[in-house]
């Protein structure tokens, strides 16, 4: 056999190998599944509920216009701080400042009418008494003279007259006691017209109160929408009368925010959060959580749930009001502000990738079902347990993809507590997303834990 014959035999004999070779790992490799992997390990895990709202004052209230009138002077500016009681803006007020002149004057009037009415009802009970008096002296003489008369002891006239003044006697203290009744009628007539014209007075003087504002607290003028000279009317049915100004007290500041519904289970009074403020970048507020609606506000509209007359499918939020800790005197009503609202702390907890948690349905855990199917021919309960969704991981056991169901507790930020199912140290398959949506239990594993930093990489 010649050389070169040696040599084609060798080569082919070369390439007969590495086609055995390659064919082989080929498949070997050819059911195998490239994943990236996590453990299973203990760590403090915090539960965070995250919405955004803005800044605003726990107490505020809108100056109203009180009567119709032109602006004369407005005392304040906006962002100017106020003392409880201090004057902040004046309307027109000529014709209730004479009203209530008018009334004084008819109320001094009726109190001189009724010092006048005393006067004569004291003076009508004098005359009461001196009539009163005569009365009794008369009807003394006439008892005399009719003792007398009877005696024979006067004259007919004599008695004649003694009757005629005791008859004038009794006729003016009847005279007397209508005068007393007069007076007094005349004296409760005026002492009811001074009630009138306090109350007439009452009146005015409201009237007159209502061209003035004063701060009814301590706080900051955060909006101005008026001017000097403008004219404001007083609110009617289903028309809103003219803003002058706002007034916050800011001594206490809250972020406003809106949570999802889905969220909104977990939030509780009292719960810690961290309030970070656009307008105030890498700084965090310390807050707790102050109050919690009970309406759902649907999203697409701001309009309470509670209002609506018809279902609406549309997503909701409700409304979470947190108190700032220590805010800074620099805020303003309406910044944008989030916070972070702490719902749930675990010391110590065994947690997993919150990505590595996914479902499959009982039927595609059977051995021999890895399409999942359903025998069509199956009793209905059979096929409803078949199609229960089960919530799990993949291990990784032997090479293989093992399917683990487990329970879960509080999540926090990339991580989730389980309670049920794992044990420290469990190596979990935490990626791709794609090959965990397909993964089937029991499929071979090739781990590359490299691949996610490529991907970052190359992004």
């Amino acid at each position: 056999m010649s050389t070169w014959k040696k040599i084609a035999i060798g080569a082919g004999a070369v390439v007969l190998l590495s086609a055995i070779v390659g064919f082989t790992v080929y498949q070997s490799h050819k059911n195998v599944v490239t994943v990236q992997t996590g453990k299973a390990q203990r760590m403090d895990l915090v539960a965070i509920v995250s919405a955004s709202g803005e800044i605003k004052p726990k107490t505020y209230v809108n100056i109203g216009a009180n009567a119709f009138g032109k602006i004369t002077k407005l005392y304040v500016r906006e962002g100017d701080r106020v003392k409880r009681g201090q004057m902040l803006a004046q309307l027109e007020n000529v014709q209730p400042a004479a009203d209530m002149d008018a009334t004084q004057a008819s109320l001094e009037a009726a109190r001189t009418d009724a010092v006048a009415a005393e006067a004569a009802l004291n003076t009508s009970a004098a005359d009461l008494n001196r009539a009163n008096s005569d009365a009794e002296r008369s009807d003394l003489d006439w008892s005399r003279a009719q003792g007398l008369y009877k005696d024979a002891l006067i004259s007919k006239s004599d008695y004649d007259m003694q009757k005629a003044a005791h008859q004038t006697a009794v006729a003016g203290l009847a005279q007397a006691e209508a005068r007393v009744a007069q007076a007094k009628a005349q004296k409760e007539s005026a002492d009811r017209r001074i009630g009138q014209a306090g109350a007439n007075l009452t009146h005015a003087a409201d009237v007159l109160k209502k061209t003035t504002y004063q701060a009814p607290f301590d706080g900051v003028i955060t909006n101005l929408p008026v001017r000097e000279g403008e004219t404001v009317v007083i609110g009617i049915q289903n028309s809103p009368g003219s803003t002058l100004m706002t007034l916050a007290d800011m001594s206490v500041i809250t972020a406003e925010v809106k949570v999802d519904e889905t969220d909104i289970v977990n939030v509780q009074m009292g719960q810690p959060a961290q309030v970070t403020i656009d307008a105030i970048p890498k700084k965090i507020f310390k807050a707790v959580v102050t109050e919690i609606g009970d309406n759902a506000i649907v999203r697409s509209t701001g309009v309470s749930t509670s209002q609506q007359t018809t279902a609406s499918q549309e997503a909701k939020d409700f409304k979470v009001v947190v108190t700032l800790q220590d805010p800074p005197e620099d805020l303003r009503p309406g910044l944008s502000a989030t916070a972070k609202i702490t719902t749930a702390t675990r010391g110590n907890a065994l947690t997993v990738p919150i990505q590595s948690l996914t479902v499959r349905r009982q039927a595609d855990l059977i051995p021999g079902n890895e399409k999942g199917s359903v025998q069509a021919a199956a009793p209905e309960a059979s096929k409803e347990k078949d199609n229960q969704e089960i919530q799990g991981v993949f291990v990784l056991r032997n090479h293989k993809a093992e399917f683990v169901p487990v329970d879960t507790g509080i999540a926090g930020t990339t991580d989730i507590e389980v309670i049920k199912g794992l044990k420290e140290g469990d190596e979990i398959i935490t990626g791709s997303y794609k090959v965990l949506r397909t993964l089937r239990p029991g499929s071979s594993i090739k781990v590359d834990n490299a691949a996610p930093k490529k991907e970052e990489e190359s992004s």
